[in-house]
């Protein structure tokens, strides 16, 4: 858990007590801050308790594996990258996804590339299309293709895909996910 001293100014992350706790949701239960250059403005200070903010609002996983999703959801949401995110275990059912939620897109898509039936290829050609009829994926949607492939030529696709902002290898990891600044 994260605390307060009195005297804490908002700029002096210097003076957060650190503090281990359960819930990683509220003050009182946040985990520790394994760095100092976190600034404040990264947590709400409510009725005293301090409550970190997430970087992004929803992220969506298109990933066939289950231990994958598993890991990188734990990733995104111990590191506060996203406060919701939604797993799709198809190409196809990540499509259908969005499709239906147009209202409420995810910030980032993340992308696995070696899927059965439709692989990642066949998502990012779906993709668009439905970006040529709305626009508004594009602009409210990120795909950052996260994969295990060490194909050259698989990765140098991908990368050189309009709609591909980044390509990562697995694992996810939080040092990933601090660089990425949309």
């Amino acid at each position: 858990m994260l605390v307060l001293r009195p005297q804490t100014k908002k700029g002096d992350v210097a003076q957060l007590v650190e503090q281990r706790t359960e819930n990683p949701c509220v003050s009182g239960s946040i985990p520790l801050i394994t760095t100092t250059r976190q600034t404040i403005s990264q947590f709400k200070i409510l009725m005293g308790k301090v409550i970190r903010e997430a970087k992004f609002e929803s992220v969506l996983l298109i990933d066939d594996e289950s231990i994958d999703n598993f890991i990188n959801e734990r990733v995104i949401t111990t590191s506060y990258f996203a406060k919701y995110v939604i797993v799709k275990i198809t190409a196809l059912e990540g499509l259908e996804y969005l499709k239906k939620n147009i209202d409420h897109l995810p910030n980032v898509i993340f992308l696995d590339l070696n899927m059965k039936d439709h692989d990642g290829f066949w998502f990012l050609d779906q993709y668009k299309i439905l970006v040529k009829e709305h626009p508004i994926y594009r602009e409210k949607c990120k795909i950052i293709v996260l994969s295990s492939s060490i194909s050259e030529e698989e990765i140098k696709k991908a990368s050189s895909n309009p709609d591909v902002y980044k390509y990562l290898n697995k694992p996810l990891t939080e040092s990933y996910l601090e660089a990425i600044n949309l």
